[in-house]
């Protein structure tokens, strides 16, 4: 008795284009669908981009952090559809108060230490450290905070319409609507 086979014995061979057939019958069929499914804006560039490091064009953050964040949008439009890249400087110190954003959030650190926690309320107990280099995925509409050590220079990465929403409406920077009737 062999103890390694498993399965009635096939007396014929069967050959690798036999094998795969199906798994390519499959790809043609799927590949025009697939194709039409590729995310806005991936891809899709006229042009192949190439952006240094010393080349960034920084201005100020968005409307959306607290003042004193550096912004530079790398790729996309993170108030549309697609994907986005957008480099984000940020003095040491620097916090973000408690927050949610309807689509995923992708980070890199590339110079400091980005300090992340998940919660409702700031607590700087709770922060856990990404050194440069780290990465950081925080799913959507997942409560986090987060504070600068050092000036820390991160990427953020995503599919648009990237909003933030503030756990604490009070901790909104944006100018709030004039309340009417009075």
């Amino acid at each position: 008795m062999s103890h390694g086979h498993r399965g009635p014995r096939s007396s014929r061979n069967i050959s690798v284009l036999e094998l795969i057939a199906p798994i390519l019958l499959v790809l043609c069929l799927s590949g025009p669908a697939l194709l039409a499914q590729h995310p806005p804006g991936h891809g899709s560039q006229a042009a192949h981009q190439i952006v240094q490091a010393d080349t960034v064009s920084w201005g100020p953050g968005p409307p959306a952090l607290p003042p004193g964040a550096q912004a530079a949008i790398l790729h996309g439009d993170p108030s549309k559809p697609g994907l986005f890249v957008l480099r984000l400087k940020l003095p040491d110190g620097y916090k973000v108060p408690p927050h949610w954003h309807p689509s995923d959030e992708h980070i890199t650190v590339f110079q400091g230490t980005f300090l992340v926690g998940m919660g409702d309320g700031f607590d700087a107990g709770a922060l856990k450290p990404i050194n440069t280099g780290g990465y950081a995925f925080m799913p959507s509409k997942t409560n986090h905070f987060a504070q600068a050590k050092g000036e820390t220079i991160l990427q953020v990465h995503g599919m648009g319409p990237f909003m933030v929403t503030f756990v604490n409406p009070a901790d909104d920077p944006r100018p709030k609507a004039p309340s009417g009737g009075q």
